[in-house]
């Protein structure tokens, strides 16, 4: 990963990155059918959540919005920049803070449920209708039973 990345931390209440994480949201969704969240609904949770971002040159190239109980409400990354390791520190991050880790993925979401896969987490259950234009989801969780922190250093190398 470049050197002139930075990862930073935006608090809950503000908004600080929010339109640049709404427009990588909407390439992503314009470019993979995902992400169809509607515009307020992601703003009003982004603005809740603890954001933890990776900038390059002042653009936000991936972020991972969660709830304090661990729940990782978006998760995107640059689709330029994938295959560099931005997903899997993001979550390793929000590791750092949560003893487990859940979120929801679309059932048609194959990349979303390859990575989720590969970094140990479980499909827990299915639910049909979740998302508001009657997608299907699967509820996703990586616990410290499932050996999070563990499993987290072995793919980030640390």
């Amino acid at each position: 990963m470049s050197v002139n990345i930075d990862r930073r931390v935006v608090t809950p209440g503000n908004d600080e990155f929010v339109e640049q994480a709404w427009q990588l949201k909407e390439e992503i969704n314009r470019e993979e059918d995902v992400l169809k969240q509607r515009r307020d609904f992601f703003t009003d949770a982004y603005r809740r959540s603890t954001v933890h971002c990776y900038v390059l040159d002042g653009d936000l190239i991936g972020f991972a919005a969660v709830r304090r109980d661990g729940y990782i409400l978006f998760l995107a990354v640059s689709p330029e920049f994938r295959g560099e390791g931005i997903g899997k520190r993001l979550v390793a991050r929000v590791a750092d803070d949560h003893q487990t880790i859940t979120c929801h993925a679309r059932t048609s979401n194959e990349n979303a449920l390859q990575f989720y896969e590969h970094l140990g987490f479980e499909i827990k259950r299915r639910i049909d209708n979740y998302y508001e234009d009657g997608g299907d989801a699967y509820y996703l969780k990586l616990g410290s039973g499932d050996g999070i922190t563990d499993r987290l250093s072995d793919l980030m190398g640390r």
